[in-house]
């Protein structure tokens, strides 16, 4: 978990709640490309996948992206999940940038069979 709470996960944390990242850290560290399923918090859905996208270096890459997207849709189909909002992995943080980033996830997402709706978020920090 970063030091700082920042992008989607500062979002979740603020909305959610921290535990979540605290079931999730009891996984341990998430491989590159992994992806983790915990409780919403206080959030109102199923669940959060959490997935590694960016490398310890703090960069992502278009293999991490499609793998992370790859086993989080594994996740959303084995429990069962009508539908999933995914961020774009990557493109703050790990340097992807939106619109290669959102090409990624949106083509990889293609290549997967999932009955369910996606949504391909964009997340803009707050105003203030």
């Amino acid at each position: 978990m970063a030091a700082a709470s920042q992008g989607v996960s500062g979002a979740i944390k603020r909305r959610g709640g921290t535990a979540p990242f605290r079931e999730l850290a009891r996984h341990g560290p998430i491989p590159l490309g992994g992806a983790v399923l915990t409780s919403a918090g206080t959030l109102p859905y199923r669940g959060i996948i959490h997935v590694a996208g960016i490398s310890m270096w703090w960069r992502s890459s278009e293999r991490s992206i499609r793998d992370a997207v790859s086993n989080a849709m594994a996740l959303a189909t084995e429990h069962g999940f009508g539908s999933i909002a995914m961020p774009l992995i990557g493109a703050g943080t790990g340097g992807g940038g939106d619109d290669r980033v959102q090409a990624i996830i949106e083509d990889q997402i293609s290549a997967i069979d999932f009955d369910g709706q996606v949504m391909v978020v964009r997340f803009a920090q707050p105003q203030g």
